[in-house]
């Protein structure tokens, strides 16, 4: 029993080596040359989109106007009903399960979740947006407009984080089913 164990342990010691069967080492993980070769021959250098901007064309310039709007409208959305939800959510913190008052809350939450609706929509518009005008100007299809994307892209972004923040939080106080 023991030389059986023995000689099977020997035989997965040898299979752990670090050499191959070729008696060379395992290979190297490094990138092969076909890996960084470029397809078609060398493609010269362009310049990078976003840390040197062209200015951004007028129907783009619209585009995130209209974005900018539609986000500032669920803000304000939500502005308008968070103070009077958030008075009725926390006044249903200790309220049981299936309650009245704990339904009532989720109905407020759902309004206030509805009111962010634009907010996050815009949001999404501009992230689709930018991945479109990157995947344009790497095709030399458009120029510039990357920064202008980015700079309404990351107020939007900074309107639905608060947004997300301040619904977590009046879920936080309500009891899960």
């Amino acid at each position: 029993m023991h030389k059986r164990l023995f000689t099977a342990f020997a035989l997965f010691l040898s299979a752990c080596t670090g050499m191959g069967q070729d008696g060379r080492g395992y290979p190297s993980l490094a990138k092969r040359p076909v890996e960084t070769a470029r397809v078609g021959g060398e493609v010269a250098d362009r310049p990078d989109p976003v840390s040197n901007p062209a200015p951004a064309d007028p129907d783009l310039a619209k585009r995130l106007a209209d974005l900018s709007a539609q986000a500032d409208k669920g803000r304000a959305a939500f502005d308008a009903l968070y103070t009077d939800a958030a008075a009725h959510i926390r006044g249903a913190s200790g309220a049981a399960v299936s309650s009245e008052a704990w339904v009532a809350a989720h109905v407020d939450l759902s309004r206030l979740e509805q009111a962010r609706y634009d907010s996050v929509y815009a949001l999404a518009s501009l992230d689709t947006l930018y991945a479109e005008r990157m995947k344009a100007l790497a095709e030399g299809k458009a120029e510039g407009g990357a920064s202008e994307i980015l700079a309404a892209r990351d107020v939007a972004l900074a309107t639905v984080d608060a947004q997300n923040d301040r619904v977590d939080a009046l879920k936080a106080v309500l009891r899960e089913p």
